[in-house]
């Protein structure tokens, strides 16, 4: 599969969290829950999926919480995991988000890529910029700011943060974006909702599977530039 190759300028988007929850400058709409969780297109059945995308995408019980296999049947072939020939032209360790094609790269230093399926912002909530990633969490803690609480008061409980778990809405990892030195409110980071992978769904970050957000999280260094078509 080949892809243009992806310019200078980017625009940095991004989808996140199905619990209702708006996140930092990351929420999703009950209308656009409503969307996503429409009939998906066929897609390869569970015995179909083959067993090395499986074993990737597999439970894991081994971390601090147990995190659940991924529906790999519900997610389109091509927004699984695999490396690929470098598209973007970009330096070895650059993060590129394909907002289009609803990918991300992780760049390697051999002229190839490592590629994800993400799910990005809805139309009309884009950031623009080029950025960077300031550092990267395990199991991170979520903190509402105060308007959002304002907007939810249901939030008011977690006002000084949200403990990591299962049911936090940031997932296993998390990846913070910085322009310079001023916190974007952005993030790359987990979300076990299989059928968004692929999808415009929300107001803020970038989202990956759990599975593919440790690997990333593994094998990208904090500092790393980020840019997004």
């Amino acid at each position: 599969m080949t892809h243009a190759p992806i310019g200078r300028r980017a625009a940095l988007t991004g989808g996140l969290s199905l619990l209702g929850l708006v996140l930092a400058g990351c929420s999703t709409s009950s209308s656009q829950l409503a969307a996503v969780a429409a009939p998906p297109k066929p897609q390869p059945t569970a015995s179909e999926v083959p067993e090395d995308v499986r074993l990737m995408y597999a439970a894991i019980t081994t971390d601090r919480f147990p995190i659940r296999a991924s529906r790999m049947e519900l997610v389109p072939r091509r927004f699984w995991r695999q490396e690929v020939d470098d598209p973007t032209g970009e330096k070895p360790g650059t993060v590129i988000v394909d907002t289009t094609d609803r990918f991300l790269y992780h760049v390697k230093d051999n002229g190839r890529a490592m590629r994800y399926g993400v799910g990005i912002g809805a139309a009309g909530f884009e950031w623009s910029g080029r950025a960077h990633i300031a550092y990267k969490r395990e199991w991170p803690t979520w903190t509402p700011p105060s308007d959002m609480i304002a907007r939810h008061p249901e939030l008011e409980k977690y006002r000084h943060g949200m403990p990591p778990g299962e049911d936090n809405p940031m997932g296993p990892r998390a990846l913070y974006i910085h322009q310079g030195n001023t916190d974007t409110l952005y993030r790359i980071h987990g979300n076990p909702d299989e059928r968004t992978i692929g999808q415009a769904v929300s107001s803020g970050c970038v989202r990956l599977l759990p599975q593919d957000i440790i690997h990333l999280h593994d094998n990208v260094r904090s500092g790393s530039p980020l840019i997004v078509t």
